[in-house]
Protein backbone atom coordinates (compact mmCIF):
# COMPACT_ATOMS: atom_id res chain seq x y z
CA UNK A 1 0.00 0.00 0.00
CA UNK A 2 1.49 3.99 -1.47
CA UNK A 3 0.13 6.10 1.56
CA UNK A 4 1.78 9.12 -0.39
CA UNK A 5 -0.45 7.87 -3.17
CA UNK A 6 -3.73 8.09 -0.98
CA UNK A 7 -2.35 11.65 1.14
CA UNK A 8 -2.12 13.03 -3.08
CA UNK A 9 -5.69 11.90 -3.56
CA UNK A 10 -7.44 13.28 -0.44
CA UNK A 11 -5.60 16.47 -0.95
CA UNK A 12 -6.43 17.37 -4.38
CA UNK A 13 -9.96 17.11 -3.77
CA UNK A 14 -12.23 18.81 -0.77
CA UNK A 15 -14.35 15.87 0.00
CA UNK A 16 -13.06 12.51 -1.90
CA UNK A 17 -16.17 10.56 -1.03
CA UNK A 18 -19.79 11.50 -0.07
CA UNK A 19 -20.21 13.21 3.18
CA UNK A 20 -23.32 10.26 4.10
CA UNK A 21 -22.68 7.32 5.38
CA UNK A 22 -23.03 3.99 3.08
CA UNK A 23 -26.21 2.56 2.46
CA UNK A 24 -25.64 -0.82 3.72
CA UNK A 25 -23.33 0.23 6.69
CA UNK A 26 -26.38 2.50 7.34
CA UNK A 27 -28.98 -0.61 6.87
CA UNK A 28 -26.42 -3.26 9.16
CA UNK A 29 -25.50 -0.90 11.76
CA UNK A 30 -28.54 0.90 12.87
CA UNK A 31 -30.22 -1.45 14.01
CA UNK A 32 -27.38 -2.47 16.32
CA UNK A 33 -26.96 -0.90 19.97
CA UNK A 34 -24.49 1.85 20.41
CA UNK A 35 -21.45 0.87 21.78
CA UNK A 36 -17.67 0.90 20.41
CA UNK A 37 -16.99 0.56 17.22
CA UNK A 38 -13.61 0.35 14.96
CA UNK A 39 -13.43 1.33 11.35
CA UNK A 40 -11.00 0.20 9.40
CA UNK A 41 -9.79 2.37 6.16
CA UNK A 42 -11.91 5.13 7.53
CA UNK A 43 -11.19 7.61 4.91
CA UNK A 44 -12.42 11.14 5.57
CA UNK A 45 -14.73 9.11 8.34
CA UNK A 46 -18.43 9.62 6.72
CA UNK A 47 -19.41 6.34 8.38
CA UNK A 48 -17.28 6.87 11.87
CA UNK A 49 -19.08 10.10 12.12
CA UNK A 50 -22.53 8.87 11.27
CA UNK A 51 -21.84 5.95 13.70
CA UNK A 52 -20.97 8.71 16.69
CA UNK A 53 -24.26 10.19 15.63
CA UNK A 54 -26.28 7.25 15.82
CA UNK A 55 -24.82 6.70 19.77
CA UNK A 56 -21.38 5.12 19.29
CA UNK A 57 -17.81 5.86 20.36
CA UNK A 58 -15.79 4.86 17.66
CA UNK A 59 -12.08 4.84 16.64
CA UNK A 60 -11.71 5.34 13.14
CA UNK A 61 -8.34 4.24 11.68
CA UNK A 62 -6.69 4.89 8.30
CA UNK A 63 -3.36 4.92 6.54
CA UNK A 64 -3.55 8.49 4.69
CA UNK A 65 -2.57 11.50 7.34
CA UNK A 66 -4.47 13.86 4.95
CA UNK A 67 -7.61 11.68 5.36
CA UNK A 68 -7.42 11.74 8.84
CA UNK A 69 -6.71 15.09 9.49
CA UNK A 70 -10.00 16.14 7.22
CA UNK A 71 -11.88 13.35 9.45
CA UNK A 72 -10.78 14.99 12.49
CA UNK A 73 -12.29 18.82 11.16
CA UNK A 74 -15.20 16.94 9.52
CA UNK A 75 -16.05 15.49 12.97
CA UNK A 76 -15.68 19.10 14.78
CA UNK A 77 -17.73 20.71 12.50
CA UNK A 78 -20.73 17.90 12.74
CA UNK A 79 -20.49 16.39 16.07
CA UNK A 80 -19.76 19.48 17.62
CA UNK A 81 -19.74 18.98 21.57
CA UNK A 82 -19.81 14.71 20.58
CA UNK A 83 -16.94 14.95 18.33
CA UNK A 84 -15.08 13.51 21.56
CA UNK A 85 -16.43 10.26 20.69
CA UNK A 86 -14.71 10.16 17.62
CA UNK A 87 -11.12 9.24 17.97
CA UNK A 88 -9.39 9.39 14.37
CA UNK A 89 -5.66 7.61 14.05
CA UNK A 90 -3.03 7.13 11.69
CA UNK A 91 -2.67 2.99 11.27
CA UNK A 92 -1.56 0.31 8.99
CA UNK A 93 -5.20 -1.80 8.76
CA UNK A 94 -3.33 -5.09 8.04
CA UNK A 95 -1.29 -4.69 11.61
CA UNK A 96 -2.95 -5.18 14.86
CA UNK A 97 -5.91 -3.19 15.20
CA UNK A 98 -5.57 0.07 17.78
CA UNK A 99 -6.54 -0.49 21.37
CA UNK A 100 -6.55 -3.64 23.31
CA UNK A 101 -7.43 -6.92 21.35
CA UNK A 102 -11.59 -8.21 22.00
CA UNK A 103 -11.91 -4.13 22.97
CA UNK A 104 -14.85 -3.78 20.39
CA UNK A 105 -18.46 -4.66 20.11
CA UNK A 106 -18.71 -3.77 16.13
CA UNK A 107 -15.22 -3.81 13.43
CA UNK A 108 -16.31 -2.39 9.89
CA UNK A 109 -14.12 -2.83 6.52
CA UNK A 110 -16.17 -0.57 4.26
CA UNK A 111 -14.22 -0.44 0.67
CA UNK A 112 -11.01 -1.68 2.05
CA UNK A 113 -9.95 -2.83 -1.53
CA UNK A 114 -6.89 -4.84 -1.16
CA UNK A 115 -4.79 -7.76 -2.67
CA UNK A 116 -6.09 -11.42 -0.57
CA UNK A 117 -3.06 -11.30 1.61
CA UNK A 118 -3.19 -7.78 2.69
CA UNK A 119 -7.04 -8.09 3.05
CA UNK A 120 -7.19 -11.02 4.88
CA UNK A 121 -4.73 -9.51 7.31
CA UNK A 122 -6.96 -6.54 8.10
CA UNK A 123 -10.00 -8.96 7.96
CA UNK A 124 -7.81 -10.85 11.24
CA UNK A 125 -7.15 -7.53 12.47
CA UNK A 126 -11.02 -6.93 12.74
CA UNK A 127 -11.73 -10.05 14.14
CA UNK A 128 -9.17 -10.14 17.07
CA UNK A 129 -10.27 -6.39 17.77
CA UNK A 130 -13.95 -7.23 18.22
CA UNK A 131 -15.14 -8.90 21.63
CA UNK A 132 -17.25 -12.13 21.35
CA UNK A 133 -20.45 -11.52 20.55
CA UNK A 134 -19.41 -8.74 18.68
CA UNK A 135 -20.10 -8.06 15.11
CA UNK A 136 -17.39 -7.50 11.88
CA UNK A 137 -19.45 -5.95 9.14
CA UNK A 138 -17.96 -5.76 5.58
CA UNK A 139 -18.89 -3.76 2.73
CA UNK A 140 -16.81 -3.68 -0.90
CA UNK A 141 -16.83 -3.34 -4.41
CA UNK A 142 -17.42 -7.05 -5.73
CA UNK A 143 -15.75 -9.00 -8.22
CA UNK A 144 -19.27 -9.62 -9.73
CA UNK A 145 -19.30 -5.92 -10.46
CA UNK A 146 -16.46 -6.16 -13.24
CA UNK A 147 -18.55 -7.98 -15.45
CA UNK A 148 -22.29 -7.37 -14.32
CA UNK A 149 -22.55 -3.89 -12.60
CA UNK A 150 -21.01 -0.21 -12.92
CA UNK A 151 -17.92 1.67 -11.26
CA UNK A 152 -15.20 0.91 -8.96
CA UNK A 153 -11.76 -0.81 -9.00
CA UNK A 154 -10.73 -2.39 -12.62
CA UNK A 155 -7.98 -4.67 -11.09
CA UNK A 156 -10.08 -7.86 -10.31
CA UNK A 157 -7.38 -8.64 -7.76
CA UNK A 158 -8.65 -6.22 -5.22
CA UNK A 159 -12.39 -7.10 -5.83
CA UNK A 160 -13.90 -9.82 -3.51
CA UNK A 161 -17.28 -11.72 -3.89
CA UNK A 162 -19.00 -12.84 -0.68
CA UNK A 163 -17.46 -16.36 -0.73
CA UNK A 164 -13.73 -15.24 -1.05
CA UNK A 165 -14.79 -12.94 2.31
CA UNK A 166 -16.21 -16.29 3.64
CA UNK A 167 -13.05 -17.88 2.26
CA UNK A 168 -10.93 -15.68 4.08
CA UNK A 169 -12.98 -16.19 7.63
CA UNK A 170 -12.11 -19.38 7.40
CA UNK A 171 -10.19 -21.00 11.15
CA UNK A 172 -10.92 -16.87 12.43
CA UNK A 173 -13.79 -17.75 15.53
CA UNK A 174 -16.73 -16.02 13.23
CA UNK A 175 -20.15 -17.17 12.40
CA UNK A 176 -21.64 -15.95 9.52
CA UNK A 177 -24.69 -13.95 10.33
CA UNK A 178 -25.36 -13.32 6.50
CA UNK A 179 -23.62 -12.69 3.15
CA UNK A 180 -24.49 -11.60 -0.06
CA UNK A 181 -23.91 -9.69 -3.37
CA UNK A 182 -26.42 -6.51 -3.22
CA UNK A 183 -27.30 -3.89 -5.83
CA UNK A 184 -26.40 -0.44 -5.00
CA UNK A 185 -28.05 2.57 -7.36
CA UNK A 186 -25.18 4.90 -8.07
CA UNK A 187 -26.50 8.53 -10.26
CA UNK A 188 -23.83 9.61 -12.71
CA UNK A 189 -23.51 12.30 -15.20
CA UNK A 190 -24.84 9.87 -18.14
CA UNK A 191 -27.82 8.56 -15.85
CA UNK A 192 -28.90 5.88 -13.12
CA UNK A 193 -26.45 2.62 -13.06
CA UNK A 194 -26.01 -0.38 -10.50
CA UNK A 195 -23.36 -1.08 -8.46
CA UNK A 196 -22.76 -4.75 -7.42
CA UNK A 197 -21.11 -4.75 -3.46
CA UNK A 198 -20.68 -7.35 -1.22
CA UNK A 199 -21.91 -7.13 2.05
CA UNK A 200 -20.74 -9.52 4.57
CA UNK A 201 -21.95 -9.45 8.52
CA UNK A 202 -19.75 -12.08 10.85
CA UNK A 203 -20.17 -12.67 14.55
CA UNK A 204 -17.19 -13.23 16.76
CA UNK A 205 -17.96 -16.74 18.68
CA UNK A 206 -14.88 -16.87 20.61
Amino acid sequence: MDARAWDERYAAHDLVWSAEPNRFVEEVVGPVPPGRALDLAAGEGRNAIWMVQQGWTVVAADYSAVAVDRMRRLAAERLGDEAGRLTPVVADVTEPAPGRPEAFDLALLSYLQLPAPEWGLALRAAVEAVRPGGLVVVVGHAGRNLEEGWGGPSDPAVLYDPDEVLAAAAGLPVEVRSSAVRERPVEADDGAHVALDTVVVLGRTA
